[in-house]
């Protein structure tokens, strides 16, 4: 019987597990992946009580929905929640091309019907835009969405890296039911504008890099090596110089995990978990071992005195470098 914990996804979306699992890096964008790992590890993520299972139907240029579709054909449907984020176009080689990201009303419904029959499913529970396009307003993205839930493709609207200006517009069009954006002891910029709006209107945040693309995961190294492929290896937070004052951080954190008797990676999860019962942190374990020492973050209870370390020893602002390069912020609406 899973013991993980249930938290109401803002006011409109559905009721999910406190953590839920990111499997984009089964997929994409972190190097190699077993395929018959990835698969035993969502089995594992699913049978200890994780409803929530994230990705987006560009992640492998399809593969990762094909792979969650394989999992969930040994799984019942209905105990997992399902986020998918559609808009982004690849080309044969599996660069990205570049913005805008289409997410016109015709390619809502287009990519939606893809995204299904991938899934091997009749329904997505949670569909999002994964970035905004200044060319198509928000308002004809959620009216198309919209459409599709009354029809029963998908059951809730969510959004994904926008700022406060365009969640008031969406919302004005459908209840959404959470946004997706990366929040973690490096990037706190949410917590300025976008999550007080959040809350304002009763919308959930589902939390992506949390622990930093791998930062805050207390297994990274100055030396490691990153395969080709590995979005990383351009990071500006894992460049020479910035990777370094960044592992001091990290450093200065695993002393307080050492003293809660957590592991670096537990304590970096569990106080984005702390932040509020209205935030799911992300986890993108891609093996069975590192899903087992995420979840061990669901029954960690951060107390007054250990947070107020916490934030010592990793300041806000305190992160060097940028989440993303320049010219990917560029097109972020959350960063405008």
């Amino acid at each position: 019987m899973s013991t993980i914990a249930i938290r109401p996804l803002g006011a409109h979306g559905p009721r999910v597990s406190a953590i839920g699992l990111g499997a984009m890096g089964m997929s994409d964008l972190y190097g190699p992946a077993d395929e018959q790992e990835s698969i035993a590890t969502l089995h594992a993520a699913i049978d200890a009580g994780i409803t929530l299972i994230d990705t987006g139907d560009f992640y492998g240029s399809g593969h990762n929905e094909m792979l969650i579709g394989r999992a969930l054909r040994e799984r019942r449907r209905e105990d997992v929640v399902i986020s998918v984020k559609f808009g982004a176009r690849r080309t044969p080689d599996g660069a990205f091309q570049n913005a805008p990201y289409d997410i016109s009303p015709a390619a809502v419904k287009d990519r939606l019907a893809f995204s299904l029959r991938r899934l091997g499913t009749d329904y997505i529970d949670i569909y999002r835009p994964a970035r905004l396009s200044p060319q198509i307003p928000i308002e004809d993205t959620v009216g198309a969405m919209l459409e599709m839930r009354q029809a029963g493709y998908l059951r809730h609207i969510g959004l994904s890296e926008v700022g406060a200006d365009t969640i008031r517009r969406a919302a004005a069009v459908a209840p959404i039911s959470d946004l997706q954006i990366e929040y973690s002891l490096l990037s706190r910029g949410p917590e300025q504008a976008i999550i007080p709006t959040l809350r304002e209107l009763g919308i959930g945040l589902t939390a992506y890099g949390v622990l930093s693309r791998g930062l805050l995961s207390g297994h990274w190294t100055p030396d490691r090596e990153l395969t080709a492929g590995d979005f990383r290896a351009h990071s500006p937070r894992f460049q020479d110089g910035n990777l370094e004052a960044n592992l001091r951080l990290v450093d200065a954190l695993t002393r307080v995990a050492e003293r809660v008797g957590a592991t670096t990676s537990q304590v970096a999860i569990a106080w984005v978990a702390a932040q509020g019962q209205d935030i799911v942190p992300l986890v993108g374990a891609r093996r069975r071992d590192r899903l087992a020492e995420s979840l061990a973050a669901v029954d960690l209870v951060l107390d007054q005195e250990t947070l107020a370390e916490i934030e010592t020893a990793v300041p806000a602002d305190a992160a060097a470098g940028t989440r993303y390069a320049a010219s990917q912020l560029a097109h972020l609406d959350s960063e405008q």
